[in-house]
């Protein structure tokens, strides 16, 4: 990979069947993926463009949690994801140009490790590094 590469832009959504049934009337395809993220209370869709992935996120418990810290409550547009050969590598170079890492990252995400930054120090961006477990359906950049 050279360059930045997005590999996904996470939505909150209040209704993931809605939501579901609304991507696809809209887009004409159906998820590859949805998931039960029972550690940190998410529910993921994840639907594949020609150049980037949406990755629609539903939180399954009520009230805060680990997943709501790093993300919040609000629905919408969330957060911008960059894929990376090596998360905890990216990680550490990020911090060393200013970017500060969120406590309890890097760790298991739903496709493999990811870190998020905190946006107070990415210009109010809430910024993702990810890597994927298993490559081999990923499109070239």
């Amino acid at each position: 990979m050279t360059g930045p590469y997005i590999d996904h832009i996470g939505i909150i959504v209040e209704n993931m069947d809605q939501s579901i049934a609304l991507f696809e009337q809209l887009f004409g395809v159906r998820p590859v993926s949805v998931k039960e993220m029972h550690d940190v209370g998410l529910r993921i869709a994840q639907f594949r463009a020609e150049n980037v992935d949406i990755e629609l996120i539903q939180y399954t418990t009520k009230g805060e949690g680990f997943a709501r810290e790093v993300m919040g409550s609000k629905p919408g547009i969330n957060h911008i994801a960059i894929l990376a050969n090596d998360v905890e590598t990216s990680a550490v170079n990020f911090e060393d140009k200013g970017a500060k890492l969120m406590q309890g990252f890097p760790r298991r995400g739903s496709h493999g490790k990811v870190a998020f930054f905190e946006p107070e120090s990415t210009q109010g961006i809430l910024l993702e590094i990810c890597e994927h477990a298993q490559r081999n359906w990923r499109r070239s950049p």
